[in-house]
């Protein structure tokens, strides 16, 4: 799939977002409405009311997420959206732009949507063993349902979770440049997410 989109022939900020959200594997609508980033600091930051959770929400930039970004065609002068409409500037690309492409690169809706990505990277960042728990969580922007836990548990991991974001960027160029292909199940989860 990394290498379908390397090649994906669309429109360039369509190709651009799909190949920006496996390495940020924020959800989909966060990418559609994403404004632009701090690129000295290597953060994005989702502002609260931009989030499912309605949590501030920093994500820590690999050097490939900001090389990436750097391809993007437009400046906010143009749009405060990184991906705005093909019909609009003043808004961001449709909810269907994402699921679209992957479907002209030839990946049903059970094998791949704009949300699995999110699928992928959990599990694929757990079953690595490398990075806490709570610290996959937390880039998840995933609250912890235990009220408990939750007021006990207010770490942000940020210093493992910036080390894990630039592991995962690399661990995705490896699967693109050379690893064996597998398919998988990745569509968005039934219930919970």
């Amino acid at each position: 799939m990394l290498r379908a989109i390397e090649a994906f022939e669309g429109h360039p900020n369509t190709k651009a977002a799909l190949r920006l959200l496996p390495h940020v594997f924020v959800r989909p609508g966060e990418l559609r409405y994403a404004e632009w980033v701090d690129f000295d600091k290597a953060l994005w930051t989702i502002p609260k009311h931009k989030t499912k959770m309605r949590r501030a929400h920093v994500i820590p930039l690999s050097r490939q997420a900001l090389a990436i970004l750097e391809t993007i065609e437009h400046d906010a002068d143009y749009s405060s959206y990184l991906f705005p409409s093909l019909r609009s500037v003043d808004r961001p690309m449709s909810e269907n732009t994402i699921n679209a492409a992957l479907r002209r690169m030839g990946f049903a809706q059970d094998e791949m949507t704009g949300h699995g990505f999110r699928a992928m990277a959990a599990t694929l960042l757990n079953e690595m063993g490398l990075w806490h728990p709570d610290a996959i969580e937390r880039q998840l922007a995933h609250c912890d349902n235990n009220a408990v836990r939750r007021a006990y548990t207010r770490g942000e991991y940020w210093d493992e979770r910036v080390r894990m974001m630039q592991h995962w960027s690399d661990h995705l160029d490896f699967l693109r440049d050379g690893a064996k292909v597998i398919k998988g199940d990745f569509q968005k989860a039934k219930a919970g997410e």
